[in-house]
Protein backbone atom coordinates (compact mmCIF):
# COMPACT_ATOMS: atom_id res chain seq x y z
CA UNK A 1 0.00 0.00 0.00
CA UNK A 2 1.48 3.17 -0.96
CA UNK A 3 0.59 7.02 1.23
CA UNK A 4 0.04 9.81 -0.93
CA UNK A 5 4.15 10.44 -1.06
CA UNK A 6 4.50 7.22 -2.26
CA UNK A 7 5.64 5.26 0.72
CA UNK A 8 4.92 2.04 1.32
CA UNK A 9 2.85 1.69 4.31
CA UNK A 10 1.21 -1.35 5.86
CA UNK A 11 -2.60 -1.55 6.15
CA UNK A 12 -3.89 -1.19 9.44
CA UNK A 13 -4.40 -4.26 11.87
CA UNK A 14 -7.85 -5.40 13.07
CA UNK A 15 -7.19 -4.12 16.54
CA UNK A 16 -6.66 -0.45 15.05
CA UNK A 17 -9.50 -0.98 12.93
CA UNK A 18 -11.81 -2.01 15.91
CA UNK A 19 -10.55 0.81 17.54
CA UNK A 20 -11.33 3.68 15.53
CA UNK A 21 -15.10 5.01 15.93
CA UNK A 22 -16.60 7.97 13.91
CA UNK A 23 -19.34 10.38 15.01
CA UNK A 24 -21.70 9.34 12.51
CA UNK A 25 -21.05 5.83 12.68
CA UNK A 26 -20.08 5.22 9.01
CA UNK A 27 -16.85 3.63 8.44
CA UNK A 28 -15.66 4.99 5.51
CA UNK A 29 -17.35 4.07 2.61
CA UNK A 30 -19.60 1.37 4.82
CA UNK A 31 -22.52 3.34 5.95
CA UNK A 32 -23.86 2.04 9.49
CA UNK A 33 -27.79 1.29 7.51
CA UNK A 34 -30.75 1.38 9.38
CA UNK A 35 -33.77 -0.34 9.19
CA UNK A 36 -36.05 1.53 6.16
CA UNK A 37 -38.63 1.82 9.39
CA UNK A 38 -36.25 3.97 11.16
CA UNK A 39 -35.15 5.95 7.92
CA UNK A 40 -38.85 7.07 7.54
CA UNK A 41 -41.48 7.72 9.54
CA UNK A 42 -44.78 5.83 9.07
CA UNK A 43 -46.57 9.42 9.07
CA UNK A 44 -44.75 11.24 6.40
CA UNK A 45 -44.60 10.66 2.79
CA UNK A 46 -42.05 11.12 0.21
CA UNK A 47 -44.37 11.90 -2.18
CA UNK A 48 -47.24 14.65 -2.88
CA UNK A 49 -50.20 13.12 -4.01
CA UNK A 50 -53.73 14.78 -3.94
CA UNK A 51 -56.35 13.75 -1.23
CA UNK A 52 -58.30 10.50 -2.47
CA UNK A 53 -62.08 11.00 -3.19
CA UNK A 54 -64.20 8.88 -1.18
CA UNK A 55 -65.58 5.73 -3.29
CA UNK A 56 -67.64 2.89 -2.92
CA UNK A 57 -65.15 0.11 -2.14
CA UNK A 58 -65.89 -3.33 -3.87
CA UNK A 59 -63.59 -4.63 -1.64
CA UNK A 60 -66.03 -5.72 0.77
CA UNK A 61 -64.38 -7.83 4.21
CA UNK A 62 -61.39 -7.58 1.96
CA UNK A 63 -60.80 -3.68 2.40
CA UNK A 64 -57.46 -2.82 4.43
CA UNK A 65 -59.05 -1.21 8.09
CA UNK A 66 -55.80 -0.23 9.49
CA UNK A 67 -52.98 2.17 8.56
CA UNK A 68 -51.00 0.73 5.57
CA UNK A 69 -47.69 1.23 8.04
CA UNK A 70 -45.03 1.85 5.54
CA UNK A 71 -42.87 4.36 6.03
CA UNK A 72 -42.31 7.45 3.77
CA UNK A 73 -38.91 8.06 1.90
CA UNK A 74 -38.20 10.57 -0.93
CA UNK A 75 -36.57 8.75 -3.98
CA UNK A 76 -33.40 9.24 -3.13
CA UNK A 77 -33.79 8.60 0.15
CA UNK A 78 -35.31 4.85 -1.12
CA UNK A 79 -32.42 4.57 -3.27
CA UNK A 80 -29.67 5.18 -1.37
CA UNK A 81 -31.23 2.82 1.27
CA UNK A 82 -31.32 -0.72 -1.42
CA UNK A 83 -28.03 0.49 -2.77
CA UNK A 84 -25.92 0.78 0.81
CA UNK A 85 -27.74 -2.51 1.40
CA UNK A 86 -26.52 -3.91 -1.41
CA UNK A 87 -22.85 -3.24 -0.99
CA UNK A 88 -23.20 -4.86 2.23
CA UNK A 89 -23.80 -8.40 0.43
CA UNK A 90 -21.41 -10.60 -0.97
CA UNK A 91 -21.96 -11.38 -4.86
CA UNK A 92 -20.21 -13.50 -7.81
CA UNK A 93 -19.58 -10.32 -9.11
CA UNK A 94 -17.43 -9.15 -6.26
CA UNK A 95 -15.47 -11.68 -5.19
CA UNK A 96 -14.43 -15.48 -5.63
CA UNK A 97 -17.78 -17.49 -4.20
CA UNK A 98 -16.39 -21.34 -3.12
CA UNK A 99 -19.86 -22.64 -2.17
CA UNK A 100 -20.15 -26.19 -2.71
CA UNK A 101 -22.94 -28.10 -4.60
CA UNK A 102 -24.44 -24.86 -5.02
CA UNK A 103 -22.16 -23.93 -8.05
CA UNK A 104 -22.19 -20.32 -7.73
CA UNK A 105 -20.42 -19.83 -11.38
CA UNK A 106 -19.95 -16.11 -13.38
CA UNK A 107 -23.09 -15.38 -15.18
CA UNK A 108 -21.67 -14.11 -18.81
CA UNK A 109 -23.34 -10.67 -19.70
CA UNK A 110 -24.02 -11.84 -23.01
CA UNK A 111 -26.69 -14.05 -21.72
CA UNK A 112 -28.36 -11.09 -19.94
CA UNK A 113 -28.70 -9.43 -23.15
CA UNK A 114 -30.09 -12.04 -24.91
CA UNK A 115 -32.28 -12.29 -22.05
CA UNK A 116 -33.88 -8.53 -23.05
CA UNK A 117 -34.34 -9.00 -26.47
CA UNK A 118 -37.82 -8.07 -27.74
CA UNK A 119 -39.47 -11.01 -28.34
CA UNK A 120 -38.02 -12.77 -25.53
CA UNK A 121 -38.48 -10.56 -22.37
CA UNK A 122 -41.69 -8.92 -23.21
CA UNK A 123 -44.59 -11.53 -24.35
CA UNK A 124 -47.12 -12.94 -22.15
CA UNK A 125 -47.92 -16.98 -22.15
CA UNK A 126 -51.63 -16.14 -22.88
CA UNK A 127 -50.67 -14.63 -26.19
CA UNK A 128 -52.11 -16.60 -28.97
CA UNK A 129 -49.21 -19.62 -30.24
CA UNK A 130 -49.19 -18.40 -33.57
CA UNK A 131 -47.66 -14.91 -32.09
CA UNK A 132 -44.59 -16.17 -30.14
CA UNK A 133 -43.43 -19.24 -32.57
CA UNK A 134 -39.84 -17.60 -31.79
CA UNK A 135 -39.59 -18.48 -28.38
CA UNK A 136 -41.22 -21.51 -28.76
CA UNK A 137 -38.33 -22.36 -31.19
CA UNK A 138 -35.95 -21.37 -29.00
CA UNK A 139 -37.74 -23.63 -25.97
CA UNK A 140 -37.49 -26.75 -28.87
CA UNK A 141 -33.77 -25.52 -29.25
CA UNK A 142 -33.07 -25.74 -25.85
CA UNK A 143 -34.55 -29.15 -25.55
CA UNK A 144 -32.59 -30.65 -28.64
CA UNK A 145 -29.24 -29.70 -26.64
CA UNK A 146 -30.45 -31.00 -22.94
CA UNK A 147 -31.63 -34.50 -24.88
CA UNK A 148 -28.31 -34.39 -26.79
CA UNK A 149 -26.35 -33.87 -23.75
CA UNK A 150 -27.83 -36.28 -21.77
CA UNK A 151 -28.51 -39.14 -23.95
CA UNK A 152 -32.39 -38.84 -23.44
CA UNK A 153 -35.88 -39.80 -25.80
CA UNK A 154 -37.99 -36.66 -23.75
CA UNK A 155 -37.90 -33.46 -21.99
CA UNK A 156 -40.29 -31.20 -19.30
CA UNK A 157 -38.76 -27.66 -19.34
CA UNK A 158 -41.79 -26.34 -17.13
CA UNK A 159 -39.87 -27.04 -13.57
CA UNK A 160 -39.14 -24.08 -11.62
CA UNK A 161 -36.13 -25.77 -9.70
CA UNK A 162 -33.93 -28.46 -9.18
CA UNK A 163 -36.34 -29.80 -6.71
CA UNK A 164 -39.22 -29.30 -8.92
CA UNK A 165 -37.40 -30.67 -10.99
CA UNK A 166 -36.76 -33.89 -8.99
CA UNK A 167 -40.61 -33.96 -7.90
CA UNK A 168 -41.60 -34.43 -11.80
CA UNK A 169 -38.80 -37.20 -12.71
CA UNK A 170 -40.42 -39.22 -9.61
CA UNK A 171 -44.22 -38.15 -10.37
CA UNK A 172 -43.54 -39.26 -13.83
CA UNK A 173 -41.56 -42.55 -12.39
CA UNK A 174 -44.75 -42.60 -10.02
CA UNK A 175 -47.34 -42.74 -12.92
CA UNK A 176 -45.70 -45.64 -14.89
CA UNK A 177 -46.03 -47.35 -12.15
CA UNK A 178 -49.39 -46.58 -11.91
CA UNK A 179 -50.01 -46.96 -15.51
CA UNK A 180 -48.45 -50.48 -15.17
CA UNK A 181 -50.84 -51.17 -11.66
CA UNK A 182 -47.71 -52.21 -9.79
CA UNK A 183 -47.82 -51.55 -6.14
CA UNK A 184 -43.88 -50.45 -5.85
CA UNK A 185 -43.49 -48.30 -3.09
CA UNK A 186 -39.92 -48.40 -2.07
CA UNK A 187 -37.38 -45.91 -3.34
CA UNK A 188 -33.52 -46.54 -2.16
CA UNK A 189 -32.16 -43.65 -1.76
CA UNK A 190 -27.67 -43.31 -0.48
CA UNK A 191 -26.87 -41.89 2.77
CA UNK A 192 -24.65 -39.05 0.90
CA UNK A 193 -27.94 -37.89 -1.22
CA UNK A 194 -29.18 -34.49 -1.08
CA UNK A 195 -31.99 -33.96 1.74
CA UNK A 196 -34.53 -33.24 -0.65
CA UNK A 197 -34.22 -37.15 -2.23
CA UNK A 198 -35.55 -38.91 0.69
CA UNK A 199 -38.27 -36.25 1.04
CA UNK A 200 -39.06 -35.81 -2.32
CA UNK A 201 -39.93 -39.76 -2.43
CA UNK A 202 -41.80 -39.30 0.94
CA UNK A 203 -44.06 -36.48 -0.22
CA UNK A 204 -45.45 -38.32 -3.17
CA UNK A 205 -46.09 -41.84 -0.46
CA UNK A 206 -42.75 -43.97 -1.62
CA UNK A 207 -41.17 -45.43 1.65
CA UNK A 208 -37.88 -44.74 1.63
CA UNK A 209 -34.87 -47.31 2.03
CA UNK A 210 -30.96 -45.87 2.97
CA UNK A 211 -27.97 -46.84 0.72
CA UNK A 212 -24.68 -47.00 2.93
CA UNK A 213 -22.24 -45.56 1.21
CA UNK A 214 -18.52 -47.28 1.35
CA UNK A 215 -15.35 -46.13 2.77
CA UNK A 216 -14.48 -44.15 -0.44
CA UNK A 217 -17.47 -41.71 -0.62
CA UNK A 218 -19.24 -43.74 -3.30
CA UNK A 219 -21.80 -46.44 -3.42
CA UNK A 220 -21.63 -49.62 -4.35
CA UNK A 221 -23.83 -52.11 -6.50
CA UNK A 222 -23.52 -54.90 -4.08
CA UNK A 223 -24.86 -52.82 -1.22
CA UNK A 224 -27.82 -51.96 -3.81
CA UNK A 225 -28.08 -55.34 -4.37
CA UNK A 226 -28.33 -56.43 -0.63
CA UNK A 227 -30.87 -53.90 0.00
CA UNK A 228 -33.19 -55.00 -3.03
CA UNK A 229 -33.15 -58.18 -1.38
CA UNK A 230 -33.65 -56.81 1.62
CA UNK A 231 -36.66 -55.44 0.94
CA UNK A 232 -37.89 -57.22 -2.02
CA UNK A 233 -37.23 -56.87 -5.51
CA UNK A 234 -41.11 -56.47 -6.65
CA UNK A 235 -41.38 -53.66 -3.75
CA UNK A 236 -38.35 -51.37 -5.13
CA UNK A 237 -39.81 -48.50 -7.27
CA UNK A 238 -36.87 -47.05 -8.39
CA UNK A 239 -33.10 -45.38 -7.06
CA UNK A 240 -32.17 -41.73 -6.11
CA UNK A 241 -28.39 -41.26 -7.08
CA UNK A 242 -26.70 -38.11 -7.25
CA UNK A 243 -23.71 -38.24 -9.85
CA UNK A 244 -21.61 -37.01 -9.62
CA UNK A 245 -22.17 -37.27 -5.82
CA UNK A 246 -22.45 -34.92 -2.88
CA UNK A 247 -18.82 -35.62 -2.12
CA UNK A 248 -17.88 -34.92 -5.06
CA UNK A 249 -16.86 -37.97 -6.59
CA UNK A 250 -17.68 -40.20 -9.68
CA UNK A 251 -20.13 -43.15 -8.91
CA UNK A 252 -18.05 -45.99 -10.70
CA UNK A 253 -20.61 -48.46 -10.60
CA UNK A 254 -23.16 -46.47 -11.75
CA UNK A 255 -23.54 -49.01 -14.60
CA UNK A 256 -24.00 -51.89 -12.38
CA UNK A 257 -26.47 -50.18 -10.00
CA UNK A 258 -28.71 -49.05 -13.11
CA UNK A 259 -28.52 -52.42 -13.86
CA UNK A 260 -29.29 -53.91 -10.50
CA UNK A 261 -32.88 -51.75 -10.45
CA UNK A 262 -33.79 -52.27 -13.89
CA UNK A 263 -33.29 -55.91 -13.53
CA UNK A 264 -35.66 -55.54 -10.13
CA UNK A 265 -38.14 -53.78 -12.26
CA UNK A 266 -37.25 -50.35 -11.15
CA UNK A 267 -36.64 -46.81 -12.22
CA UNK A 268 -33.17 -45.24 -11.82
CA UNK A 269 -33.96 -41.16 -11.24
CA UNK A 270 -30.41 -39.74 -11.44
CA UNK A 271 -30.48 -36.25 -9.42
CA UNK A 272 -28.36 -34.41 -12.20
CA UNK A 273 -27.34 -30.86 -9.83
CA UNK A 274 -23.76 -31.98 -10.83
CA UNK A 275 -24.00 -32.46 -14.18
CA UNK A 276 -21.78 -29.12 -14.60
CA UNK A 277 -18.79 -32.18 -13.71
CA UNK A 278 -19.61 -34.16 -16.56
CA UNK A 279 -21.17 -31.89 -19.21
CA UNK A 280 -19.85 -32.94 -22.75
CA UNK A 281 -18.19 -35.86 -21.21
CA UNK A 282 -20.47 -38.93 -19.99
CA UNK A 283 -24.24 -39.08 -21.33
CA UNK A 284 -26.38 -40.34 -18.41
CA UNK A 285 -28.52 -41.87 -20.61
CA UNK A 286 -25.77 -44.33 -21.54
CA UNK A 287 -25.42 -45.48 -18.28
CA UNK A 288 -29.19 -46.43 -17.29
CA UNK A 289 -30.62 -43.69 -16.42
CA UNK A 290 -34.54 -43.23 -16.80
CA UNK A 291 -34.76 -39.46 -15.39
CA UNK A 292 -32.57 -36.86 -14.59
CA UNK A 293 -32.83 -33.05 -13.68
CA UNK A 294 -30.74 -30.66 -14.54
CA UNK A 295 -30.04 -27.01 -12.32
CA UNK A 296 -29.85 -24.45 -15.30
CA UNK A 297 -28.24 -21.88 -12.54
CA UNK A 298 -25.32 -24.65 -11.60
CA UNK A 299 -24.31 -26.38 -15.33
CA UNK A 300 -25.32 -23.01 -17.68
CA UNK A 301 -25.00 -19.88 -15.82
CA UNK A 302 -28.22 -18.72 -15.17
CA UNK A 303 -29.03 -16.69 -12.15
CA UNK A 304 -28.84 -18.44 -9.17
CA UNK A 305 -30.14 -17.31 -5.53
CA UNK A 306 -32.38 -14.84 -4.20
CA UNK A 307 -35.36 -17.21 -4.19
CA UNK A 308 -35.77 -17.17 -8.10
CA UNK A 309 -36.72 -17.06 -10.54
CA UNK A 310 -35.40 -20.40 -11.47
CA UNK A 311 -35.35 -23.57 -13.86
CA UNK A 312 -35.20 -26.89 -13.27
CA UNK A 313 -35.75 -29.09 -16.83
CA UNK A 314 -36.18 -32.82 -16.57
CA UNK A 315 -35.02 -35.30 -19.36
CA UNK A 316 -36.55 -38.47 -19.24
CA UNK A 317 -35.78 -41.65 -21.04
CA UNK A 318 -38.04 -43.54 -23.70
CA UNK A 319 -40.03 -45.43 -20.75
CA UNK A 320 -40.66 -42.56 -19.55
CA UNK A 321 -41.22 -40.02 -22.38
CA UNK A 322 -45.01 -41.31 -22.73
CA UNK A 323 -45.61 -39.70 -19.07
CA UNK A 324 -43.87 -36.19 -19.12
CA UNK A 325 -46.05 -33.47 -17.78
CA UNK A 326 -48.23 -30.74 -19.85
CA UNK A 327 -46.98 -28.70 -21.51
CA UNK A 328 -44.54 -29.83 -24.31
CA UNK A 329 -44.00 -28.86 -27.64
CA UNK A 330 -45.02 -30.76 -30.43
CA UNK A 331 -44.30 -30.00 -34.35
CA UNK A 332 -47.49 -29.60 -36.53
CA UNK A 333 -46.05 -29.32 -40.18
CA UNK A 334 -44.38 -25.87 -39.82
CA UNK A 335 -45.33 -24.86 -36.99
CA UNK A 336 -44.78 -25.36 -33.33
CA UNK A 337 -47.43 -26.27 -30.61
CA UNK A 338 -47.65 -25.96 -27.01
CA UNK A 339 -49.66 -28.78 -26.22
CA UNK A 340 -51.33 -27.27 -22.83
CA UNK A 341 -54.20 -30.12 -21.73
CA UNK A 342 -53.90 -33.37 -20.46
CA UNK A 343 -57.21 -34.43 -22.62
CA UNK A 344 -55.57 -32.99 -25.61
CA UNK A 345 -51.99 -34.63 -24.99
CA UNK A 346 -53.80 -37.37 -24.27
CA UNK A 347 -55.62 -37.67 -28.39
CA UNK A 348 -52.16 -37.77 -29.28
CA UNK A 349 -50.85 -40.65 -27.50
CA UNK A 350 -49.13 -39.09 -24.44
CA UNK A 351 -50.11 -40.58 -21.05
CA UNK A 352 -48.96 -37.08 -18.91
CA UNK A 353 -49.30 -36.91 -15.49
CA UNK A 354 -50.65 -33.81 -14.94
CA UNK A 355 -49.44 -30.23 -14.62
CA UNK A 356 -46.85 -28.86 -12.57
CA UNK A 357 -46.54 -24.82 -13.04
CA UNK A 358 -49.15 -22.27 -14.84
CA UNK A 359 -47.41 -21.78 -18.00
CA UNK A 360 -44.33 -23.25 -19.72
CA UNK A 361 -41.44 -22.38 -17.11
CA UNK A 362 -39.00 -19.74 -17.08
CA UNK A 363 -38.82 -18.03 -20.18
CA UNK A 364 -35.63 -15.70 -19.61
CA UNK A 365 -33.94 -18.90 -17.93
CA UNK A 366 -34.15 -20.59 -20.97
CA UNK A 367 -32.51 -17.62 -23.05
CA UNK A 368 -29.67 -17.65 -21.14
CA UNK A 369 -28.86 -20.98 -20.50
CA UNK A 370 -29.13 -21.62 -24.38
CA UNK A 371 -27.29 -18.07 -24.90
CA UNK A 372 -24.35 -19.85 -23.00
CA UNK A 373 -24.75 -23.23 -24.64
CA UNK A 374 -24.77 -21.98 -27.92
CA UNK A 375 -21.64 -19.49 -26.53
CA UNK A 376 -19.61 -22.55 -26.13
CA UNK A 377 -20.98 -25.16 -28.20
CA UNK A 378 -20.33 -28.89 -27.55
CA UNK A 379 -16.39 -28.93 -27.32
CA UNK A 380 -16.78 -25.94 -25.27
CA UNK A 381 -19.37 -27.66 -22.62
CA UNK A 382 -16.60 -30.28 -22.41
CA UNK A 383 -13.51 -28.12 -21.38
CA UNK A 384 -15.78 -26.08 -19.06
CA UNK A 385 -16.79 -29.41 -17.15
CA UNK A 386 -13.32 -30.34 -17.71
CA UNK A 387 -12.08 -26.96 -16.35
CA UNK A 388 -14.03 -27.27 -13.17
CA UNK A 389 -12.75 -30.93 -12.67
CA UNK A 390 -9.46 -28.94 -12.91
CA UNK A 391 -9.93 -26.54 -10.82
CA UNK A 392 -11.27 -28.00 -7.74
CA UNK A 393 -8.51 -30.91 -7.83
CA UNK A 394 -6.19 -27.85 -7.92
CA UNK A 395 -7.24 -27.09 -4.31
CA UNK A 396 -7.15 -30.32 -3.27
CA UNK A 397 -3.82 -31.04 -4.06
CA UNK A 398 -2.58 -27.06 -2.80
CA UNK A 399 -4.30 -28.07 0.43
CA UNK A 400 -4.52 -31.73 1.40
CA UNK A 401 -1.57 -31.58 3.94
CA UNK A 402 -3.10 -29.24 5.87
CA UNK A 403 -6.76 -30.67 5.90
CA UNK A 404 -8.21 -33.81 5.75
CA UNK A 405 -10.33 -35.73 3.21
CA UNK A 406 -13.01 -37.85 4.83
CA UNK A 407 -12.57 -40.50 2.11
CA UNK A 408 -8.60 -40.31 1.12
CA UNK A 409 -6.45 -38.49 -1.20
CA UNK A 410 -8.61 -39.60 -4.24
CA UNK A 411 -9.26 -37.32 -7.32
CA UNK A 412 -12.84 -35.65 -7.25
CA UNK A 413 -15.22 -33.97 -9.68
CA UNK A 414 -15.92 -30.17 -9.67
CA UNK A 415 -15.89 -29.92 -5.56
CA UNK A 416 -13.39 -31.28 -2.79
CA UNK A 417 -14.23 -32.26 0.59
CA UNK A 418 -12.79 -31.82 3.23
CA UNK A 419 -13.50 -32.05 7.39
CA UNK A 420 -12.40 -30.94 10.65
CA UNK A 421 -10.62 -33.54 11.70
CA UNK A 422 -6.94 -31.68 10.55
CA UNK A 423 -8.18 -29.16 13.45
CA UNK A 424 -8.55 -31.31 16.36
CA UNK A 425 -6.67 -29.90 19.77
CA UNK A 426 -7.14 -26.86 18.38
CA UNK A 427 -10.57 -25.24 19.82
CA UNK A 428 -10.97 -23.85 16.37
CA UNK A 429 -14.50 -25.86 14.60
CA UNK A 430 -15.60 -25.29 10.60
CA UNK A 431 -17.69 -22.42 11.61
CA UNK A 432 -14.75 -20.91 13.01
CA UNK A 433 -12.48 -20.96 9.69
CA UNK A 434 -15.68 -20.12 8.26
CA UNK A 435 -16.63 -16.66 9.89
CA UNK A 436 -12.34 -16.04 9.46
CA UNK A 437 -12.83 -16.13 5.92
CA UNK A 438 -15.13 -13.40 5.60
CA UNK A 439 -13.17 -11.00 7.63
CA UNK A 440 -10.21 -12.12 4.71
CA UNK A 441 -12.86 -10.56 2.14
CA UNK A 442 -14.31 -14.58 1.03
CA UNK A 443 -17.88 -15.94 1.17
CA UNK A 444 -16.89 -19.28 3.28
CA UNK A 445 -17.45 -22.17 1.48
CA UNK A 446 -20.66 -24.91 2.14
CA UNK A 447 -19.90 -26.23 5.53
CA UNK A 448 -21.24 -29.06 7.48
CA UNK A 449 -22.87 -30.62 4.38
CA UNK A 450 -22.56 -33.21 3.26
CA UNK A 451 -23.71 -35.08 6.63
CA UNK A 452 -21.62 -37.97 6.06
CA UNK A 453 -18.00 -36.60 7.79
CA UNK A 454 -17.52 -34.28 10.71
CA UNK A 455 -17.52 -30.70 9.92
CA UNK A 456 -17.71 -30.71 6.12
CA UNK A 457 -15.65 -28.09 4.15
CA UNK A 458 -17.42 -28.71 0.82
CA UNK A 459 -15.39 -26.34 -1.84
CA UNK A 460 -16.59 -25.73 -5.38
CA UNK A 461 -14.50 -23.21 -7.31
CA UNK A 462 -16.33 -23.38 -10.57
CA UNK A 463 -14.68 -23.26 -14.72
CA UNK A 464 -15.77 -19.51 -14.18
CA UNK A 465 -12.32 -19.04 -11.60
CA UNK A 466 -8.57 -17.80 -12.53
CA UNK A 467 -5.94 -19.30 -11.20
CA UNK A 468 -5.08 -16.14 -9.36
CA UNK A 469 -8.22 -16.11 -7.52
CA UNK A 470 -7.96 -19.24 -6.56
CA UNK A 471 -4.35 -19.32 -5.15
CA UNK A 472 -5.70 -16.21 -3.16
CA UNK A 473 -8.31 -18.02 -1.90
CA UNK A 474 -6.12 -21.24 -1.07
CA UNK A 475 -3.45 -19.16 0.49
CA UNK A 476 -5.86 -17.37 2.48
CA UNK A 477 -7.30 -20.87 3.87
CA UNK A 478 -4.68 -22.04 4.19
CA UNK A 479 -2.47 -19.88 6.59
CA UNK A 480 -5.76 -19.98 8.29
CA UNK A 481 -5.38 -23.35 9.52
CA UNK A 482 -2.20 -22.66 10.21
CA UNK A 483 -2.67 -20.14 12.65
CA UNK A 484 -5.35 -22.51 14.30
CA UNK A 485 -2.60 -24.83 15.02
CA UNK A 486 0.28 -23.00 16.12
CA UNK A 487 -1.36 -19.77 17.84
CA UNK A 488 -5.08 -21.01 19.46
CA UNK A 489 -8.65 -20.25 18.74
CA UNK A 490 -9.21 -17.17 20.54
CA UNK A 491 -9.06 -14.77 17.30
CA UNK A 492 -11.22 -17.37 15.69
CA UNK A 493 -13.88 -17.21 18.49
CA UNK A 494 -13.98 -13.69 17.53
CA UNK A 495 -14.96 -13.27 14.08
CA UNK A 496 -16.10 -11.93 12.05
CA UNK A 497 -14.83 -8.37 13.20
CA UNK A 498 -14.92 -6.29 10.33
CA UNK A 499 -17.98 -7.22 9.04
CA UNK A 500 -21.37 -4.34 9.63
CA UNK A 501 -22.26 -6.75 12.63
CA UNK A 502 -20.46 -9.34 14.41
CA UNK A 503 -20.63 -13.11 15.18
CA UNK A 504 -24.53 -13.90 15.15
CA UNK A 505 -27.07 -16.44 17.30
CA UNK A 506 -27.71 -18.47 14.06
CA UNK A 507 -29.29 -20.97 15.91
CA UNK A 508 -31.35 -18.57 17.81
CA UNK A 509 -32.18 -16.58 14.64
CA UNK A 510 -33.28 -19.53 12.83
CA UNK A 511 -35.33 -20.74 15.45
CA UNK A 512 -37.29 -17.73 16.73
CA UNK A 513 -37.19 -15.11 13.86
CA UNK A 514 -38.31 -11.63 14.01
CA UNK A 515 -39.96 -10.88 10.50
CA UNK A 516 -42.01 -8.12 11.52
CA UNK A 517 -41.35 -4.86 12.37
CA UNK A 518 -42.31 -4.21 15.94
CA UNK A 519 -41.61 -0.46 16.26
CA UNK A 520 -39.41 1.18 19.46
Amino acid sequence: MLNNKGRVTQPPTQEVLQDISTVSGHRGLSWEEPLIFENGGLDQSGVDLPDVPETDSKLGDLARTEDIGLPGLSEPEAVRHYVRLSQKNYAIDSGFYPLGSCTMKHNPRLNEKMARLPGFSDIHPLQPQETVQGALGLMEELSAWLMELTGMAAIALSPKAGAHGELCGMMAIKAALEAAKSKRDIVLVPESAHGTNPATAALLGFKVASIPADEDGTVRAKAVQSAIADNGADQIAGIMLTNPNTCGLFEREIKAIADAVHEAGGYFYCDGANFNAIMGRVRPGDLGVDAMHFNLHKTFSTPHGGGGPGSGPVVLSSRLAPFAPVPFLRTEGDTLTLVEHEDEAQAKGALPFGRLTAFQGQMGMYVRALSYILSHGLDGLAQASGDAVLNANYVRVKLKDVLNQPFGDQTCCHEVLFDETSLEGTGVTTLDIAKRLIDEGFHPMTIYFPLVCKGAMLIEPTESESKASIDQFVTTLRALVEEAKSEGDEAFHQAPVLTPRRRLDETGAARKPILRWAGE
